[in-house]
Order: structure tokens, then C-alpha cells, then sequence
């Protein structure tokens, strides 16, 4: 049996992954355990969960893989100094002595941070390295079902590259094309983030929402002035507007004045020239991502395409490749950020080093990202019994009929079942779910419950096999990273008062049948529910569907803003007490509110 532990940390979103003999065991990561969103330390606690999770201590692990280069990614920041200099000494004065202190020497560092979690893993051989975007395309294509196919990713930056193109065929990557750094759509598209004043690493999702209340008044200006898109889809961009490079912004003065007004501050209102900044920024990366994957198709003809990175999770991108009919098949990484780096970086070592033979199954080999910690009935009793919560248990029938009722009721419930998933979405394991008829609900969850922006849309869990009678859409979608239009025929008629609005105030117009999960341009975001993935949440679904005729819940990640998502029981008792959440449905345990 060889088992290895893949780690990505020090950046963003630091996750630990297990595999034995190439299967997937367990993933996870640090900030649902710790509680610090988008947390990027030493990912302890998650090596600790996926190790007993596995039945393995460390010291039993063949190799630990960490998901990057450290010396490479050194030398781009020398360089770039040196390229830019005097520019930027102050960013690269306040970079050094983290370097010199930890980074440089990170196989030691990584070897002590070990050792605390156990004193008998030895061998500071035993650690490797590989580099970032290999990572991100082996998330990509080793799970997905595809014998061969094109893979591409695209984030911020890794060591040098922040796009690449490769070739997967059955156990092996080629990495075939790069575009390497200060040139990068996800920093592009970060740079607008920063610029209409939501958080880097964290907000961009928030900047895709906000675009269909806008309108793309300053694409060209984009396409003119910050971005030479060429024919292929690949791009340069004009440094002398960003500050990525050299400073400690990503944007200056000379951005500010060529859009005509200063980044956005936090407290500030959200205006319709940042809803129309949002949409021209949206438009631009999806024409980028189009551009490529069509050159692609035509110059190596594979019918299959896999995505990984950050750009990955633009799944508004994501549906317009899917909807032009680019590949036959798409495949997208669940954990397609820095989390799933972990994954990749420990896949890449089994098939690639080790010469592991791939299995390839017919949906993926993810197990629908559900592959964080679990808790028996027993044990969530024992918990709830110990917080003092007021709960009734049920049998697995009763819990569903009465939750599908409560829901047909307008009732919000956070619905805390199986393992947890692995990767940015919630996907029916720790949800919060609802009623999408409701024409009020949309604001409710986002000002009640999820305490955020009212601009900000809420997915779709729907029935597999109806997913095509209420979307434009016939293509299986598990991991929410799919954008589809409702059908034209489950859409309401505006009234001519309705259509004239701009802006936010087109956010309480009911436009179709199912109002909670219909974005202002129609869309939404879709996540696929089969009985082989998660069969709890796909009977409930269909039990709903029995009561209404929709076959569809709304689902949104069982947290509040700024925090991770829920990972145990009290996470979840203590988000239900704080929010007007009005029961709570641990495995078969039903928590109702009032009585609390």
C-alpha cells in the first residue's frame, strides 16, 4: 500500500489530501477547522483529519508532495525586482525576511511543522516538491473521466506561469504552452476586484455577481488600453497601469484616472458605474477563455477539455464555453483554487513518479467532493446532548417528508448531512436550503441569514434527470461551476416599468417561476443532484418535487459572511442560534428554532 499526503499552504486556502494507492481517502481545508476563512497557514488540522481519516500515521506515508516550487517562485520575485527596479523596493523589502527567514528553506520548515503532528516522521527526504500550475492540471485531468484531454488553467500566479496549456493522456501531463507572469487574466480580473472594493482572493465571486445588474461600457477601453488580446486568446497586459508587480496595490493612479474615479472603498455604496466596471471585466475574461479554448479544439482536436486555477470558478465563463459547443466534454475541478493544489500535487507524484495506474470511472473520480470529516447519528446526539440543543430524532423517511414540508412552508433550514465537501461550494452536505418559488427569499437569506450583499445571486440544487425542463442546459453540472439561462418558458413577462430598470433596483423583479434562484439576466448557477452522489439530499429534492411540482431547492453554503463554511455539529448548532435560520436538520436530528 502506498499512501501520500498532498499539502498546499502560505498563500490562500491551505488543504491537505490523502490518497492510498491513487484512490482518493480524504481532502480538506485548514479554515474549516480553524474557523479563519481562506485561511493559508500550516494546514495541521487538516493533515491531522485526513490521517485518521485514512487510519494512517504520517510516519507510514510513502511521500509528502507540497504543491509548489518555493525557489522558483524566489526567483520571480528577484527578477522581477530587478526588472522594475527602482520600483517596488518597498513590497520586496517587506517580502525578504519572510523568505530568508522560512520560505527558502521550506523543506526544512515544512520537516519541523511535521514533526508536531509526529515526532516519528524522520526522513526530511520524504518531502518533495512540485510545481504550482502541474498541480492545478493534475486536480484537473487525473479525476476527471477522460482517457485524453486538453487541460487548462489559469490563476493569479504560481512560480512563474499563470496560465498553462497541457496535454493529459491516461497517466501522463505535458505541459505544451505558458503565459507567464506579470501577464495573468486572474490578476486581471483581481485588479477589478480591489478596484470596485471587494477583497483580493476572496471577492472576485462577488465582482461576477455584481455584473449582470451592469453594462460592459468599458470593454473596449479595457480591451484598448490594459489588455492586447491575440487571436490564439493569448494576452499581454500593459504594466504601466497595475501595481501588482511592484507595490503593495494592484492597481495606481494612472488606472484610477483612465476609468475616472478612485478604487472603491469598503464602506461605500455600490454605484452603477461599479456594476457596469464589474460587467466589462466579466465580458472581457469570458471572451479571453472562449478565444483559447476555440484555438485549442483546432489545433490538437481533442473532444475533451479540463479546467483547474482560479479562473475555473468563473463558472458564468464556465457556461458560455460549455454553450458555444467548444469541447464535447468538460471537466472542471471542484477544488479548482489553491485547496485542490493539494490534490494535484499528490496525484501528480502517484501516476507521474510512481507510475501508479489511473482508473478512469464513467462521472469522475471525486466522489462529489464529499470528502471531509463525517458524523454518525451517535455522535451528533452526543454533541447536541452536550451543547444543551433541543432536538427530536427521527427515521431517514420521516426526516425527509417533514423537512420537504417545512420547505414548501417558506422555512429556511440548514441541512448538516455526510461528509463534508471539499472545495468552495456547498453541494447538499452543508447547506442551507430553500424554497426557489419565493419571490422574497433571495433577500431574506442574504440579509437575515447569510448577513451579505442583496446583489448576490443564490445557486440551484436540481434533479439530474430534469435539469433540461427548467434550464437551458443538458449536460450534467455536480459541482455548481455551470451558468445556464432558465428556460424561456419558465420565465415571467416584464412590465414595461420593469424592463426600463437599472441597477440594483432590478433585484426584486420576479422573472420567472422559480424567483430565488433567477439572477437578473436569467441565469443561474447549476448544481446537478443524482441518487449515486448523495442520495439523502437527491430523495429530498425529489420529495419537494412531489409536493410542488419543482423539482429544484435553493442551495447556499451553511455559513455567514466572512466565515468558512460549517465543518462539525457546534459550527452548525451555533450559525442556526445567530442567524434566523428556522431549523436545523443534523442526520436525521431536527432542531427547531423557537424551542431552542
Amino acid at each position: 500500500m502506498s499512501a501520500i499526503l498532498g499539502i498546499s499552504a502560505f498563500y490562500h486556502d491551505s488543504a491537505a489530501t490523502l490518497l492510498k494507492d491513487g484512490k482518493i481517502i480524504a481532502a480538506a481545508q485548514e479554515e474549516r477547522f480553524t474557523r479563519i476563512k481562506h485561511d493559508e497557514r500550516f494546514p495541521k488540522q487538516a493533515i491531522e483529519y485526513v490521517l485518521a481519516e485514512g487510519k494512517i500515521k504520517l510516519r507510514d506515508i510513502k511521500k509528502v508532495i507540497f504543491y509548489e516550487k518555493p525557489f522558483l517562485k524566489f526567483e520571480r520575485l528577484l527578477e522581477t525586482y530587478m526588472a522594475f527596479a527602482p520600483r517596488g523596493f518597498k513590497s520586496f523589502a517587506l517580502a525578504m525576511p519572510l523568505w530568508l527567514r522560512e520560505k527558502l528553506f521550506q523543506k526544512k520548515y515544512l520537516f519541523d511543522l511535521l514533526q508536531t503532528i509526529d515526532k516519528e516522521f524522520k526522513n526530511i527526504d520524504d518531502i518533495k516538491f512540485t510545481e504550482h500550475h502541474h498541480s492545478h492540471a493534475a486536480s484537473a485531468f487525473y479525476p476527471s473521466p477522460f482517457k485524453e484531454a486538453i487541460i487548462l488553467t489559469m490563476d493569479g500566479v504560481g512560480e512563474w506561469a499563470t496560465s498553462t496549456v497541457a496535454i493529459g493522456n491516461n497517466n501522463k501531463i505535458k505541459i505544451v504552452k505558458e503565459i507567464h507572469f506579470p501577464h495573468s487574466l486572474g490578476l486581471l480580473y483581481s485588479a477589478f476586484t480591489y478596484y470596485t472594493g471587494f477583497k483580493v482572493n476572496g471577492g472576485e465571486y462577488k465582482l461576477m455577481g455584481l455584473a449582470p445588474y451592469g453594462e460592459p461600457k468599458y470593454y473596449d477601453k479595457i480591451i484598448k488600453e490594459l489588455i492586447d488580446i491575440k487571436e490564439d486568446g493569448s494576452f499581454k497586459l500593459d504594466q504601466k497601469y497595475f501595481n501588482y508587480a511592484t507595490g503593495l496595490t494592484m492597481t495606481n493612479s494612472k488606472f484610477d484616472n483612465l476609468f475616472g474615479e478612485k478604487p472603491r472603498k469598503k464602506n461605500e455604496e455600490i454605484e452603477q458605474f461599479h456594476m457596469d466596471i464589474a460587467a466589462s471585466i466579466q465580458k472581457v475574461t469570458e471572451d479571453v477563455m472562449i478565444k483559447i479554448t476555440k484555438s485549442l479544439r483546432n489545433e490538437f482536436k481533442i473532444p475533451n477539455l479540463c479546467l483547474a486555477g482560479g479562473v475555473a470558478l468563473n463558472c458564468v465563463a464556465n457556461g458560455k464555453i460549455s454553450k458555444n459547443k467548444i469541447f464535447e466534454n468538460i471537466w472542471i475541478q471542484p477544488a479548482a483554487g489553491d485547496a485542490g493544489g493539494s490534490l494535484g500535487a499528490a496525484l501528480a507524484f502517484w501516476h507521474e513518479v510512481e507510475n501508479g495506474s489511473r482508473i478512469i470511472s464513467n462521472s469522475d473520480s471525486m466522489s462529489g467532493s464529499y470528502l471531509g470529516p463525517e458524523y454518525s447519528d451517535e455522535e451528533i446526539k452526543k454533541q447536541l446532548d452536550k451543547i444543551g440543543a433541543v432536538y427530536k430524532s427521527l427515521d431517514e423517511n420521516e426526516i425527509i417528508n417533514i423537512t420537504a414540508k417545512h420547505l414548501t412552508e417558506g422555512k429556511t433550514i440548514g441541512w448538516f448531512q455526510g461528509r463534508m465537501e471539499f472545495g468552495p461550494r456547498a453541494l447538499g452536505n452543508r447547506s442551507i436550503i430553500a424554497d426557489p418559488r419565493s419571490s422574497t427569499m433571495q433577500k431574506n437569506l442574504n440579509l437575515k441569514i447569510k448577513f451579505r450583499e442583496s446583489f448576490r445571486p443564490f445557486a440551484p440544487s436540481v434533479l439530474e434527470e430534469k435539469v433540461n425542463e427548467w434550464f437551458d442546459y443538458d449536460d450534467k453540472s455536480p459541482y455548481m461551476l455551470m451558468v445556464a439561462k432558465v428556460k424561456k418558458e419558465k420565465q415571467k413577462n416584464m412590465s414595461v416599468n420593469e424592463k426600463k430598470l437599472f441597477g440594483i433596483d432590478q433585484l426584486n423583479v420576479v422573472r420567472s417561476e422559480v424567483p430565488a434562484i433567477t439572477h437578473v439576466d436569467f441565469s443561474a448557477r447549476i448544481q446537478t443532484v443524482n441518487k449515486i452522489n448523495n442520495k439523502k439530499y437527491y430523495n429530498l429534492i425529489k420529495e419537494f418535487d412531489k409536493l410542488t411540482g419543482v423539482p429544484i431547492l435553493v442551495n447556499t453554503s451553511f455559513n455567514i459572511r466572512g466565515e468558512p463554511i460549517v465543518s462539525s455539529v457546534e459550527d452548525a448548532y451555533r450559525c442556526f442560534l445567530t442567524t434566523d435560520l428556522d431549523y436545523l436538520v443534523c442526520g436525521n436530528q431536527i432542531l427547531e428554532k423557537e424551542v431552542q
